[in-house]
Parts: C-alpha cells; sequence; structure tokens
C-alpha cells in the first residue's frame, strides 16, 4: 500500500502561540505575497513622510523660539536654532499678566469642559433612545444650529442681558456644546447593544443605572477623544473672551498672546528692558516663545489620551 504524500498545514502564528506556548520567531510569514510586501514598503515611506511634514513646523516653530531676532529676519532659522538665545523667555515668563492669563485659561479649559462633557453626554444619550418623542425634531433644531445662528451681535446683547459680561461664563456658556461632537457621540451611543440594557433592565436597574453603570464605562473612547476636543477648544479660544471680557485680569492666555503680538500690551517689552533685550528684538521671535509655552500643556496631556481613540471596549463587553 502506497503511503500518501505529506501534506503541509500552515497555521495562523497567533494561532501557532497558543496552542505551543511558544512565540513564534520573528519575520516574514510565509504567506506574505511580494504585492503585500511591496504595499508594507510604501505604507511605511508614506507614513514618515507625513510624519516629517507634519513635525516640520513644530520643530521649526521651536528653533525660533530659541534664534536670535536677526536670524529670523534673515530667514535663517530652519529646523535648528541660529544665534542661540533665551531673552524672549525670560521676557515672557516674568511677565505677572502671562502667568495670570495661563491660571485663567486654566481654570477656563477645565471648568469649561466638564459642562461641555456633562450637557453633551446627557443629552446624546437622550437622543440616541429610538423611543423617545419629539427625537427628530431635537435632532432636526440640533442639525439646523450648525448652518443658522444668530450672529455675534444677538449673542452679545443675550450676554449682556444675562449680566455675564466679565465672568467666566460669557467664555464657557456659548461653547459649551458643540453640535458635532453632540452627533458623534450620539452615533456611539446608538452603536452600543441593546442587549445589555434589556439584561440591566431585568436586573433591576434604571435609565440613570444603565447610563452610569453600562453606557459611561463602554464609552471611554468617544469620551476620551471628545475631551480632548473640546478642551482644545476652550484652550484656543480667544474671541469669545474678546467679545465679552474688558477686565485684564480675567483674560485667557490666548486674548493675552494676541494682544502681545499684536503690540496692544507693552508688558513684555519691559520686562525686555529689565534683562537687557529691546523690544524690536523680542517683536521677531515672541510670537515662537508665546507659541511654545501655549502648546505644552496640551501636548503634556494628549499622550494619555491617545490610548483610548483605538479600543476593544465594545467586543469585550459583547463575549462578556
Amino acid at each position: 500500500m502506497l503511503n500518501p504524500a505529506p501534506v503541509e498545514v500552515r497555521t495562523d502564528p497567533r494561532t501557532e502561540t497558543i496552542l505551543t506556548g511558544k512565540p513564534r520567531p520573528r519575520g516574514r510569514l510565509p504567506q506574505e505575497s511580494r504585492g503585500y510586501r511591496t504595499y508594507l514598503t510604501v505604507n511605511a515611506i508614506a507614513l514618515v513622510i507625513i510624519c516629517a511634514v507634519t513635525l516640520y513646523p513644530f520643530v521649526t516653530l521651536i528653533a525660533q523660539s530659541f534664534s536670535s531676532s536677526g536670524a529670523i529676519k534673515a530667514g535663517l532659522v530652519n529646523l535648528l536654532p541660529v544665534g542661540f538665545n533665551l531673552d524672549t523667555y525670560h521676557a515672557v515668563t516674568n511677565d505677572v499678566h502671562f502667568w495670570r492669563s495661563y491660571g485663567n485659561t486654566v481654570l477656563y479649559t477645565v471648568v469649561g469642559t466638564l459642562v461641555a462633557m456633562v450637557l453633551t453626554t446627557l443629552l446624546a444619550y437622550v437622543m440616541s433612545r429610538e423611543h423617545l418623542r419629539g427625537r427628530n425634531v431635537i435632532i432636526g433644531i440640533a442639525v439646523f444650529t450648525m448652518f443658522f445662528n444668530g450672529g455675534i451681535i444677538p449673542n452679545y446683547v443675550l450676554i449682556s442681558s444675562l449680566e455675564l459680561k466679565n465672568t467666566m461664563w460669557a467664555v464657557i456658556l456659548p461653547g459649551a456644546m458643540s453640535v458635532f461632537n453632540l452627533l458623534v457621540m450620539k452615533s456611539f451611543f446608538e452603536s452600543l447593544p441593546r442587549e445589555l440594557e434589556e439584561a440591566a433592565r431585568i436586573d433591576g436597574l434604571g435609565w440613570w443605572g444603565i447610563f452610569t453603570r453600562i453606557a459611561l464605562p463602554l464609552s471611554k473612547p468617544v469620551l476620551a477623544t471628545m475631551t480632548l476636543f473640546y478642551s482644545v477648544q476652550f484652550w484656543n479660544d480667544w474671541f469669545s473672551a474678546f467679545l465679552y471680557l474688558d477686565q485684564t485680569d480675567l483674560y485667557p492666555l490666548s486674548l493675552h498672546l494676541r494682544n502681545l503680538i499684536a503690540g496692544a500690551t507693552t508688558t513684555t517689552a519691559e520686562s525686555a528692558a529689565a534683562v537687557g533685550t529691546t523690544s524690536a528684538a523680542i517683536k521677531d521671535n515672541v510670537r515662537a516663545v508665546t507659541m511654545v509655552l501655549a502648546i505644552i500643556p496640551i501636548l503634556a496631556i494628549y499622550p494619555f489620551v491617545q490610548r483610548h481613540f483605538v479600543s476593544g471596549v465594545m467586543l469585550g463587553a459583547v463575549k462578556g
């Protein structure tokens, strides 16, 4: 009797690792074709180019902040500082108004993000329920506000009539809810498995219990994303403060920097003179210095939020 020819069996590397308990040696998988390897190579090159183009402005900005004003005027600063200079940093950091506006921005961002997340999350969950009466009307009104609004003058009259001028609520409340973020969060809540809510209701949970103990724990990715969006929005907002705040002690950092660059304030020039630098020299690279100091908190927070962007929370919840 003839022996049958041996049959080659190929297993998935992850399955082989689970069955044998030993990790498969690194290297090219046998099923990788030449076209797939070409795709990986082209994809890697494209990502490197995109990263380089994205990082170039930031690296140049940092280099300008440490460069002399003459080098910046001559266009000599590219990726490395030319004429190393720390006088502008000394001038900006010695400005009392700068740190006061920094603290105001932190306060506005924390309180504004908290208020916005509470309002957006509650309304998005309610709008995601199909049995809600008038659901389509509410969604239509929300979408309508994306394309049409009252304008600057009616908003200014409204804030003034509510006696919110020269308060932090004039900066927080007008941007307390983004319709775009609301619709994104509503869509995410609609994708949650209805079986989990039905099981929770059988166990005796009400709608508030389902929302706090089922929906919110499963929504960490979208909550982290919306928190980042609102934080960046409040951190960079200067126009609301420009309209509704008249007291310089209430200015956020973005408005202070806007006035600083536009030459509306002379505090930096006085600080520059104190360290032996003229205001003309400060004028050329003060923008780079202030922008670097302004983006540091966002860059520090982003890595802790980014890890929630891609998550298998829903898959784990469905499988129990």
